[in-house]
């Protein structure tokens, strides 16, 4: 499967720890993450060798290239609700699918937008701890 990673990079990075442990268990159950560079502490870095147009138009292709748009929403990311967004806007046609994961101890700062997600191709998941997260990564993506 192939799965675009959405987490904040210019925001609170509070949730990096939690995609770095997406990703590895996804990578595990041998799925190909395009969105891997995201959770370096040099990412901002890294991103600025491009335009803000390449990076658009690179991360477009992306988002309609996966099958499912997995993101940590714990923090606040205009990016990430963009991203959401754009994938859940065309979910229909496409029938790619969206997970939202988010931190349960940061309800109260995460957007409604997202902890009240009930789109049919959407599922919005709050975890307890880095634990929770992985068995629910391992209980929806493991090979069957």
């Amino acid at each position: 499967m192939i799965i675009y990673l959405a987490c904040t990079v210019r925001g609170d990075r509070g949730g990096v720890l939690a995609g770095r442990a997406i990703c590895e268990r996804l990578q595990n159950h041998g799925h190909e993450v395009l969105t891997t560079h995201l959770l370096a502490d040099n990412v901002e870095t890294a991103e600025s060798q491009m335009t803000e147009g390449e990076v658009f138009r690179r991360d477009l292709e992306w988002l309609t290239a996966c099958d499912v748009l997995v993101a940590e929403a714990s923090g606040s990311s205009y990016g990430v609700g963009f991203e959401v967004g754009y994938v859940l806007g065309r979910a229909n046609v496409s029938g790619q699918r969206v997970v939202l994961l988010y931190d349960a101890a940061r309800r109260h700062t995460v957007s409604r937008l997202i902890s009240g997600n009930d789109a049919a191709a959407c599922t919005t998941v709050a975890y307890a701890s880095i634990d929770d997260l992985t068995a629910f990564i391992d209980q929806h993506f493991a090979p069957a």
